[in-house]
């Protein structure tokens, strides 16, 4: 079973950010999550609300934002003073550390306005081929169905994972649609048989965000191949 750093080693660091990233790799990760979207001039950059609010000094909407103020924020002193101007990564900087240290990246793709899907999508995608990065340490996912299907066709060498909270009825035509690699699901919400299903279908099972190993037995009998978890050391 893969354990996957969520948003970095954020149980240790401010979420998102190079810190956490860092740390991550430094505790052995062989699999980071983190998500990114767009500020309002176009810049995939690695953050999870669409608000800066919580993660930052900063107030207002992520797409409202250009880059140039974003990255005049404090994105670490929310978390503690050791952490006091860390900044919010671009997506190009976060991988630039992932293609050095040969790990897995999972990139969440965060869809605030489905009039941004195209946007967010060609960017992203424009980004990765600019790194020289090898496609298979990446994996996409997204709650966002319209947004994998747009990755399958304009990026279809990366692996594509959809995210949902409750597994849906209709989940094996969705999964089809996408060419999907692997299920991305709520473990608290997760029934022996969907995970059949989905096995069985082919599909990789990954399950978020399990914080306690003792959450962790229940899912070996349903065949999970990779926790997400905000505490990898405990594991």
């Amino acid at each position: 079973m893969l354990i996957t750093a969520h948003r970095g080693l954020s149980s240790v660091a401010p979420e998102n950010t190079l810190a956490a990233i860092q740390k991550a790799i430094e505790l052995g990760a062989k699999s980071i999550e983190i998500d990114v979207q767009i500020s309002k001039d176009g810049v995939p950059i690695v953050f999870h609300d669409f608000n800066v609010n919580r993660c930052t000094n900063g107030q207002g909407l992520v797409q409202d934002i250009e880059y140039s103020e974003l990255a005049k924020l404090d994105a670490g002193l929310w978390f503690s003073d050791e952490f006091e101007n860390e900044k919010i990564p671009t997506l190009a900087e976060v991988l630039i550390l992932i293609r050095q240290n040969g790990i897995t990246l999972n990139i969440e793709l965060k869809v605030q306005n489905e009039a941004h899907i195209l946007a967010l999508c060609k960017q992203v995608v424009e980004v990765i081929e600019a790194s020289k990065i090898t496609t298979g340490q990446l994996v996409f996912s997204s709650f966002e169905h319209q947004a994998l299907l747009l990755l399958k066709r304009l990026k279809p060498s990366i692996r594509r994972s959809q995210l949902w909270e409750k597994i849906p009825d209709n989940a094996l035509q969705m999964l089809d649609d996408i060419y999907a690699f692997s299920v991305n699901c709520d473990y608290r919400f997760l029934r022996q048989e969907q995970a059949l299903i989905i096995k069985q279908a082919g599909y990789q099972l990954h399950c978020y965000t399990v914080n306690d190993p003792l959450f962790i037995e229940p899912l070996r009998p349903l065949h999970v191949d990779n926790i997400i978890t905000d505490w990898p050391q405990r594991f």
